[in-house]
């Protein structure tokens, strides 16, 4: 009896200690928000994570990556910022204008790292680099600079280009805004830009047909979530049409363009990965300023310029950071 009685103590010890013992504590939760999957979304994509690698951070193991796709639908863009916060992750990435609108409407509370934004002050984020809500911070990819550069570059490569054409995506406040930039940029160059808007990437195709039939001497493509999604479909036109494209993000030369300028994205999601290690580590994102993008890539792709009649000097050629040849896959 006695031995009976130490045994149920034993064991009544034994599950008290473990009713006591405190759970596990759930690994720190980024949500990270993306509008849809392009050559430029990627690329952002991978430069975080290999900075929060780079940074000692590892999906699974001491911090969980929960990667959502919106792809394309802006309603469903607003309910996974909203399912994120619900969820109560310890932090939202928003990926383009639409994620980082989404994310504000959802939460005052969560950090917000923003990356690949074209200007965060209008979906009223803050009022300057330092003048922000206290829950947000992240990478600017403002492109007055690289926008006025390509045209200037149009001008330089197609000296009698006088109407430029471009597609562009009036649901996307980013779309709208560099469309600005852009027409901006070309009065002062005395050039007229035409634009056709799309409603979504199916239209792409078609659009870009259309453009091509008002008699403009180029397509400069400006970059937007979209547009940059099919992105192939212009560089299809254009080489059916004998026609130049040049693109607003370095990486459109792989799908048809003959040079292109812009931001690197890996690089800017790199720089996000490095905001959000610091958000991680306990830094309060009132504290730490908007940043934005400096260096202008331009890439070359020998191969289009030919097939759109595009002569490229070697002055031109000794300024580009990456070049396509013929015969390169």
């Amino acid at each position: 009896m006695k031995a009976r009685k130490l045994l149920l103590f034993f064991i009544a010890g034994c599950v008290l200690v473990s009713g006591c013992r405190r759970p596990e504590k759930p690994l720190y939760t980024i949500g990270y928000l993306q509008l849809l999957e392009s050559m430029t979304n990627s690329d952002v994509r991978r430069g975080f994570i290999e900075a929060l690698q780079d940074g000692g951070l590892k999906d699974g193991i001491n911090v969980r990556l929960k990667i959502l796709n919106a792809l394309g639908d802006i309603s469903q863009v607003q309910r996974i910022a909203q399912d994120f916060v619900t969820e109560n992750v310890d932090m939202i990435v928003a990926v383009s204008t639409p994620g980082l609108q989404a994310a504000l409407i959802a939460t005052q509370k969560i950090p917000i790292v923003f990356t690949s934004v074209a200007n965060p002050y209008l979906t009223r984020a803050g009022v300057s680099p330092t003048a922000h809500l206290a829950n947000v911070t992240g990478v600017m990819s403002d492109s007055a600079v690289p926008i006025r550069r390509m045209l200037s570059f149009i001008r330089e490569v197609l000296p009698r280009a006088k109407r430029i054409g471009t597609l562009w995506t009036p649901s996307e406040r980013n779309s709208e805004y560099y469309l600005e930039l852009a027409r901006a940029a070309a009065e002062e160059l005395d050039v007229e830009i035409v634009a056709v808007p799309v409603t979504n990437s199916n239209e792409v195709l078609l659009a870009a047909q259309v453009l091509v039939n008002k008699k403009i001497d180029v397509i400069y493509q400006i970059s937007d979530n979209t547009i940059n999604a099919s992105f192939e479909a212009i560089g299809q036109v254009a080489e059916e049409n004998g026609l130049p494209l040049f693109g607003g993000f370095p990486m459109s030369t792989q799908v048809g363009a003959c040079a292109a300028m812009g931001w690197d994205f890996y690089d800017m999601g790199y720089r996000s990965g490095q905001v959000a290690i610091r958000v991680k580590n306990g830094e309060n994102p009132a504290g730490i300023p908007f940043q934005g993008m400096t260096s202008v890539k331009l890439h070359l792709n020998l191969k289009a310029a030919e097939k759109q009649g595009v002569k490229l000097s070697s002055e031109i050629l000794q300024r580009a950071s990456d070049i396509i040849v013929p015969g390169e896959k």
